[in-house]
């Protein structure tokens, strides 16, 4: 019987970066991206001023987030006052947190697109750490309604747009896997 399921059918979950474009980035330097995420994190600031009391107590803590379909992962310190995230081969030790999954898992998580308990419980994410400061972090994220494709590639113009809606789209799970909507 001939296979008459769809790809995005077979999808059970965010999928990763393909393998050759983890391989092609792995030589890369990674001081250009500090800028981009200073810039990321200075964009985030202005549109979502609160999102730094959202996190309450754990605004001081150190997070790592490790996209496995990277070659690099980032530490971010969402401090008030002065927020920082930088992007390191490997994350360091003594972190309050660790996040850890595919890339698109990790945004869809922080847009609201993927339920992020539903990804815990499948392995496709892991945290290790301080998973209070985790929670706070995911929930203030998920209130603030960050539309990161917008933000990291809207400067890019239509070009930008449409690699935020690729982005999106890799980010989305099967319909079957969550019933068709978003979990929040």
């Amino acid at each position: 019987m001939p296979n008459t399921a769809t790809p995005n059918a077979a999808r059970s979950g965010p999928q990763p970066l393909p393998p050759w474009l983890t391989r092609a980035m792995a030589p890369l330097p990674l001081a250009p991206l500090q800028p981009l995420l200073a810039l990321t994190l200075a964009r985030i600031g202005g549109l979502h001023p609160d999102l730094h009391g959202r996190l309450g107590e754990h605004a001081d803590k150190r997070f790592g987030i490790d996209p496995t379909d990277l070659p690099f992962a980032f530490v971010l310190e969402p401090r008030p006052l002065r927020p920082q995230a930088r992007a390191v081969r490997q994350l360091p030790a003594g972190l309050d947190a660790c996040i850890r999954g595919p890339l698109s898992g990790l945004i869809g998580m922080a847009e609201g697109t993927l339920d992020g308990d539903a990804l815990f419980f499948s392995r496709a994410l892991s945290v290790e750490g301080d998973i209070e400061a985790t929670l706070a972090l995911r929930n203030a994220l998920d209130d603030a309604r960050i539309d990161f494709g917008a933000i990291l590639l809207g400067c890019l113009g239509p070009l930008g747009t449409r690699a935020a809606e690729l982005l999106r789209q890799r980010s989305r799970p099967a319909p079957a896997a969550t019933g068709g909507t978003p979990w929040n």
